[in-house]
């Protein structure tokens, strides 16, 4: 990024000369302003890759370059987990990684992403290079209402990467679609409650649920909802109650809690009593 000793930069910028310059300055002076040192900034990476559920994955420095006496790793499914986190997580700075160059002290600086000048549908997100990684890239496109993201690594050169890259996306975009799961609060199933002031309880989803699957293979999806066999008030609106599993083809392709829909609180002391004498014999009529 070309940034010069003790000078002062704003944290949009450090961020541009990262994602846009893939400026190993940049990185340094942002892990440093952060963590006070790059080894330091490095633990707080490890860190969070735990929090993230990267399992292949360790960093030694900021910049990702490697030493004589170190080197920093990661799979392709950790950075595809790692973008889709930035993705989602960090929204607002996003855009960032489809600006094709920025000037910076009066240098201007391109992207290094090729597929941003070629392909409308790419709007990020990361080259890199080194000796034995090769050239890599991790690349987002959005088509139709459905984002792709793609890992290719230990490519020959930059052209190869972007070659490799855009049969990725050619191949997810032709054969695969992304399809609607749930609505936010919407309502899976009900189940009865004991001893509560009302009989039934709603059991939904907290969030939007959408899956990525073979095209056409939609109703071949196949849900289940998990809960315990006897479930007594009172009930907190929002609370926990099981898991939803849904499979494809005996894939399980996504997994979330279910949650109480409304609070139930305890019924009266004759309700109460009435619900208990009715497990009581249910359960010596079950054994």
């Amino acid at each position: 990024m070309f940034v010069g000793v003790n000078t002062q930069v704003s944290v949009e910028d450090i961020l541009r000369g990262i994602i846009i310059q893939s400026g190993n300055d940049s990185s340094v002076a942002i892990a440093e302003h952060i963590a006070g040192s790059e080894e330091a900034f490095a633990d707080m990476m490890n860190q969070y890759g735990e929090v993230l559920g990267l399992t292949n994955s360790f960093f030694m420095n900021s910049s990702g370059l490697d030493t004589e006496l170190y080197y920093n790793t990661m799979s392709a499914r950790d950075l595809a987990k790692l973008a889709q986190s930035s993705i989602i997580r960090h929204a607002d700075y996003y855009p960032m990684y489809a600006e094709r160059e920025f000037t910076y002290n009066g240098i201007r600086q391109s992207n290094r992403n090729t597929l941003l000048f070629r392909d409308r549908n790419v709007d990020g997100m990361k080259t890199g290079w080194t000796d034995a990684a090769g050239y890599c890239l991790v690349a987002s496109a959005e088509r139709d209402g459905m984002r792709l993201v793609s890992v290719v690594m230990g490519a020959a050169s930059e052209e190869a990467r972007a070659i490799e890259t855009q049969k990725l996306m050619t191949y997810g975009f032709r054969y695969f679609e992304t399809h609607k799961l749930y609505d936010l609060n919407q309502v899976l199933t009900n189940v009865p409650v004991w001893s509560g002031d009302q009989n039934v309880v709603d059991l939904g989803i907290q969030e939007e649920v959408y899956v990525t699957i073979p095209r056409g293979q939609a109703e071949s999806m196949q849900a289940t909802v998990d809960v315990d066999e006897i479930i007594r008030a009172p009930l907190s609106n929002g609370q926990i109650m099981g898991v939803v599993n849904v499979t494809l083809d005996n894939d399980l392709i996504y997994t979330g809690d279910v949650i109480a829909m409304q609070e139930i609180v305890q019924g009266g002391i004759f309700k109460r009593f009435i619900d208990w004498v009715t497990l009581l014999f249910a359960n010596l009529f079950a054994g």
